[in-house]
C-alpha cells in the first residue's frame, strides 16, 4: 500500500536542501553498439554486507544460497576491496570509477556533484534505459537516470519514506521487500521494449539498525554463533588508531542496537551525544500495529531476560555479541531471499541470460572481529566485500578469480560490456578481459584512502594505505603520525604490526615507496598535516 505524505514547510525546504536542482551538464557522445547487441544490467548493491556473511566464502553463520547462485553460475571474485570503506564515498566511486579526491565525495558530509560524467550517464546517452531503486546517499538529485525512487538518507527498515522522481511518499511494508517490488515492477515496463536496461538496485539492509522482517522474529529462538578469535583483542601490537576508536560491540546502544525495552544507553554507541534512545522510539512509532505485535512478541522477553539476568563483564559483551549478529544475520536473509525473487522473475520472462547481474556491497562490516562493528579502517572485513557476477556467453559458470578488484573498477566494466568506450579519465580497469579469461598485466596493488575523522562517528583516524597479494601498509595522519604493516599470509588476522620489526626493514622500505609512488600515480595531493 502507496500513499502521500503531507509534508510540513519545514520539511519541504528540507527536501530542496538535500536534492537541489535535477539539472545537469550534457553528456558527451560516447561509441556503442546497436542496443539489440548488448546485455541488460542489474546492479544490486547492499549496505555493510560483510564478505564473512555470504555462504560461498565459506561463512560459519548464514547460508545464502542465492547470492551464491550468482557466483556459481558465473565468477566469484575472492579479492574484491573498496577504495573508502564508507557508504556515500563507495557509491560515488562506483558511480564516476574515481577515487574519492577526485569525485569530491570524501565522506558523508559531502554533496555528490551530480553534474560530473557518470557510467549511467554514459549507459543512458547510448540508449539504456537507467533506472536506480534503493538507498541513494549522496545527498543530491540522481542524474542520468530514467527513472529514480530512492530512500531519504539512510531510509528505514519498515514503511520507509521514498522520493520518487522528487515526490515523496510512504510505502508500507519491510524495505527490503519494497525495494525488490520496484526493481522487478521497473524492469517489467521494459520487458518488451528492444531497448537495453541498467537498474541499480541499492538495498538498505544490512546497515545498522539491523531490524530483521518479522516473518523471520521466532520467539524463543536459541541459535547461538561463534565468537571471533580476535574478539577480545587488546589492540597491544598496533597503533594507537586501533585502540581509540570508538565502535566496540560493548558500547553499543541498548536501545537501537539491542532493541531492549525500556532502555537505559550506558554505552557511546560510536557518538556519545547522539540520542538513541529518542531516535528508537521514533523508529517503534513507525511501526503499524501488526508489525509491532509481531516485534513486540520476539524482543519482549529478550528485553525481560535481560533485566532479570543483568550479565556484567565478559557476559554482557558476549551477550550483545549475540544479539548484534543474530539481527544483523536476519536482515541479510531478507535480502538473500528478494535476490532469489529476482532471479526467478528473470528465469519466467527469460531475461535471466542476456542480463549482466552483480551482486556487491558498498564496504566490508566487522562482524565481531577485534571487538568491533562499523567499517572505516583498511583491516581485512572492513576492507574486503563479496563480489559475483553472472553473464552466460561471456562468464564461464563455476569460474574464481584472485585479481586485484577495487570498485573504481565498477563503472569502466559497465561501459565495455556495453560496448562504450571508456574514458580516460576514469581510474579503474574493466574487469571485461578478467570476466572472459583473458586478462593480462593486472594490477598487484591497490590504494585506499579514508578521510572522515574527526567529525562524523566511530573515531577512526584518517589513514591511506597499500595493499599487495600479501602485505599491506598503512599510515594513519591529522592528529597522529603512526605506521602498521602486516603480512597477511602469516597474520591474517592483522594481529602483529611489522613496521618496525627489524627484519622487515626491505619489506618496510619496499611498500613505503611503492605507497609513495601510488598516490602519485592516483593523484592524491590530499594534505596529510593538520
Amino acid at each position: 500500500m502507496t500513499f502521500h505524505k503531507k509534508l510540513s514547510v519545514p520539511f519541504i525546504l528540507c527536501l530542496i536542501l538535500i536534492f537541489g536542482c535535477s539539472g545537469g551538464k550534457e553528456n558527451e557522445t560516447v561509441n556503442s553498439l546497436p542496443a539489440k547487441k548488448r546485455p541488460n544490467i542489474i546492479f544490486i548493491m547492499t549496505d555493510d554486507h560483510a564478505k564473512s556473511a555470504v555462504s560461498l566464502y565459506g561463512s560459519k553463520l548464514i547460508q545464502t544460497p542465492n547470492i551464491d547462485r550468482i557466483g556459481k553460475e558465473g565468477m566469484v571474485f575472492n579479492n574484491a576491496f573498496v577504495t573508502n570503506a564508507l557508504c556515500g564515498p563507495s557509491r560515488a566511486v562506483m558511480l564516476t570509477g574515481k577515487f574519492s579526491h577526485i569525485n569530491g565525495f570524501r565522506d558523508n558530509r559531502d554533496k555528490f556533484d551530480g553534474d560530473q560524467p557518470t557510467v549511467i550517464k554514459h549507459l543512458q546517452k547510448s540508449g539504456y534505459y537507467t533506472s536506480m531503486i534503493g538507498k541513494w546517499h549522496l545527498r543530491s538529485v540522481p542524474q542520468g537516470f530514467d527513472y529514480w525512487n530512492i530512500l531519504i538518507n539512510q531510509g528505514n527498515y519498515y514503511n520507509p519514506n521514498m522520493v520518487e522522481m522528487g515526490d515523496t511518499l510512504r510505502r508500507e511494508g519491510y524495505t527490503t521487500d519494497i525495494i525488490t517490488d520496484l526493481t522487478i515492477e521497473t524492469i517489467d515496463k521494459q520487458v518488451n521494449r528492444e531497448q537495453p536496461f541498467c537498474v541499480l538496485m541499492h538495498q538498505k539492509a544490512p546497515h545498522r539498525g539491523w531490524m530483521p522482517n518479522v516473518k523471520h522474529l521466532t520467539p524463543g529462538d536459541t541459535t547461538r554463533y561463534p565468537l571471533p578469535e580476535t574478539f577480545y583483542d587488546d589492540y597491544k601490537n598496533r597503533s594507537a588508531a586501533a585502540g581509540e576508536q570508538d565502535m566496540e560491540i560493548k558500547n553499543m546502544f541498548y536501545s537501537m542496537d539491542m532493541k531492549l525495552h525500556p532502555a537505559e544507553e550506558p554505552g557511546s554507541g560510536g557518538q556519545a551525544s547522539f540520542d538513541a534512545k529518542a531516535n528508537w522510539e521514533n523508529i517503534y512509532k513507525r511501526l503499524t500495529p501488526a508489525q509491532k505485535e509481531a516485534w513486540d512478541a520476539y524482543y519482549k522477553p529478550i528485553s525481560e531476560a535481560f533485566y532479570r539476568d543483568n550479565p556484567k563483564g565478559r557476559e554482557l559483551e558476549e551477550w550483545m555479541y549475540q544479539r548484534y549478529i543474530s539481527d544483523y544475520l536476519k536482515t541479510i536473509v531478507s535480502v538473500d531471499e528478494n535476490i532469489g525473487r529476482l532471479l526467478d522473475y528473470l528465469e519466467e520472462k527469460e531475461l535471466l541470460d542476456n542480463t549482466l547481474i552483480i551482486y556487491t556491497s558498498d564496504q566490508g562490516f566487522f562482524l565481531g572481529e577485534h571487538g568491533w562493528y562499523d567499517k572505516r579502517f583498511m583491516y581485512e572485513p572492513s576492507l574486503s566485500i563479496p563480489l559475483v557476477m553472472r553473464l552466460p556467453g561471456l562468464i564461464t559458470a563455476n569460474s574464481t578469480t584472485d585479481v586485484l578488484a577495487q570498485n573504481i573498477d565498477f563503472a569502466p566494466t559497465l561501459l565495455e560490456i556495453a560496448s562504450i568506450e571508456v574514458p580516460d579519465d576514469m581510474q579503474g580497469r574493466s574487469l571485461k578481459p578478467v570476466l572472459e579469461g583473458t586478462s593480462k598485466d593486472w594490477r598487484d596493488e591497490i590504494y585506499y584512502h579514508y578521510y572522515e575523522y574527526p567529525h562524523g562517528w566511530h573515531n577512526v583516524k584518517r589513514h591511506y594505505g597499500i595493499r599487495t597479494e600479501r602485505y599491506k601498509l598503512i599510515h594513519f595522519y591529522n592528529d597522529i603520525d603512526a605506521w602498521e604493516m602486516y603480512d597477511l599470509e602469516n597474520d591474517p588476522n592483522e594481529m602483529e604490526n611489522l613496521f618496525d620489526d627489524p627484519a622487515h626493514t626491505e619489506k618496510r622500505e619496499e611498500l613505503t615507496t611503492r605507497l609513495a609512488k601510488l598516490r602519485i600515480a592516483m593523484k592524491d595531493t590530499t594534505q596529510l598535516l593538520p
